[in-house]
């Protein structure tokens, strides 16, 4: 009898005996600045949204940008005057990881001589590659960005 509880126990003291030493591993506390990249990604939601830094500098959100823009056109989505919008510049944008990244992006647009502010979702799934806009409304009078 004590030969089969030997048999039982011995693996499970071998396992404890293995990992000990990494239960001394210490990991950075959450104050611990120096341990935590700069910028440090503490009290970021997973899902979360991200706002783009550079946004008039950055060409993949520009080119985005554009993208909506003459898919919305593509779409028959400004019938005014017979002319459809031309793409200005984006304003601002942010970012979501779902399945691929989704942009929500504020986009400047001229249709004949005004200037009008659009708010677009795209979703870029890069190893497809494919992009997918979502949708492309009025901007709303409060900035949501």
């Amino acid at each position: 009898m004590a030969s089969k509880l030997y048999y039982a126990v011995a693996p499970l003291l071998l396992v404890v005996l293995l990992l000990a030493p990494l239960s001394s591993a210490r990991l950075p506390a959450a104050d611990d600045d120096e341990q935590w990249p700069a910028g440090g990604d503490r009290g970021r939601k997973v899902g979360g949204r991200t706002a783009v830094e550079d946004v008039e500098g950055n060409r993949e959100v520009q080119e985005l940008g554009l993208f909506c823009v003459v898919e919305h056109n593509r779409r028959g989505g400004s019938a005014t005057r017979g002319r459809g919008l031309v793409f200005s510049r984006v304003m601002a944008a942010q970012t979501q990881v779902v399945a691929g990244i989704k942009y929500y992006l504020r986009i400047a647009a001229r249709e004949a001589d005004d200037e009008l502010v659009f708010d677009a979702v795209v979703v870029v799934k890069a190893w497809v590659p494919s992009r997918e806009m979502v949708s492309f409304v009025p901007a709303a009078e409060l900035p949501g960005y």
